[in-house]
């Protein structure tokens, strides 16, 4: 019966009460990207990507196999300065039928699909909503996506340390499926290397990459398996990024990109965390 409720009545029951801190073994922000340059078949399979993975039998187990067999749970839509909302309030989720509650009230939200990309404002979003999420957990995870660098809002690199010094692990799913200018004036190449050098960051930080249509469901499961689990993918190799105009080489280790909090990025990665507002500036000379 509880299927067949008005999407936000069911928001609200899974809202409940005001309630006491409640220990669970996570506390995860599924922060997922809407922003006009992700079309709407795009949307609408990252949405059923993640709709699909919470009602996955390994999803389930993944969570039941923690010490305390229960995560909570939040989903947080975003694209361009002061454009967030909460979908699906915090939740507890324990096993099949409450992840398939959060499953069905996320399945019939109307898509949409707003200006700008602010990683930096869905990043500092997502970390002051903990505070207030009811729940207790060792371990506290944002698992942002999106399709495109910053362009809007203060520097992601801020914001990523920011997040991070409050203890907090940020995770990336880069959506990579156009790559160069010809579809899309803002889309950059190597967006893995961007999440992986500007945005990703904390203990056990990772990423996955969706690079064809077909892997938006495999990977949103992978990743979120990963995530309640606490492991994270082998290292990739990274070849050494280093250009003498940039820094000195020896700040940092090439390929670790975010996990070296307090040293210029660019630098050593060869990553320019602010290619998105670069991009931005010169779109808009362009058309004045």
């Amino acid at each position: 019966m509880l299927r067949l409720l008005p999407a936000a009545l069911l928001l609200v029951l899974l809202a409940g009460p005001a309630r006491a801190q409640t220990p669970v073994d996570l506390q995860l922000v599924l922060a997922v990207d809407i922003s006009r340059s992700m079309d709407q078949d795009e949307q609408s399979l990252q949405r059923a990507g993640y709709v699909a993975a919470l009602r996955d039998p390994q999803v389930i187990a993944a969570i039941q196999g923690g010490p305390l067999g229960r995560i909570a749970l939040t989903y947080v839509e975003w694209a361009g300065q002061g454009l967030q909302t909460v979908l699906v309030p915090w939740t507890l989720i324990d096993g099949a039928d409450s992840a398939g509650l959060v499953a069905d009230a996320l399945a019939v939200q109307p898509l949409q699909r707003l200006r700008r990309t602010s990683i930096s404002n869905a990043l500092t979003f997502s970390a002051s909503h903990f505070e207030t999420s009811g729940f207790t957990s060792p371990r506290r995870v944002i698992d942002i996506s999106g399709d495109g660098p910053n362009n809007q809002g203060f520097e992601v690199t801020e914001a990523r340390d920011a997040v991070i010094d409050q203890g907090i692990t940020i995770n990336g799913l880069p959506i990579m499926l156009k790559t160069g200018y010809p579809s899309g004036f803002f889309d950059v190449q190597n967006l893995d290397l961007y999440y992986e050098d500007c945005v990703i960051g904390g203990f056990g930080a990772f990423l996955v990459t969706v690079q064809d249509v077909g892997e938006f469901a495999g990977a949103i499961r992978r990743k979120l398996i990963l995530e309640i689990a606490g492991r994270a993918p082998a290292p990739r190799a990274v070849p050494a990024r280093w250009s003498p105009m940039q820094g000195t080489p020896g700040q940092g280790t090439p390929g670790q990109g975010s996990q070296l909090r307090g040293t210029p990025v660019q630098g050593f990665a060869g990553t320019d965390c602010q290619i998105g507002e670069k991009l931005w500036d010169s779109w808009m000379r362009g058309a004045e």
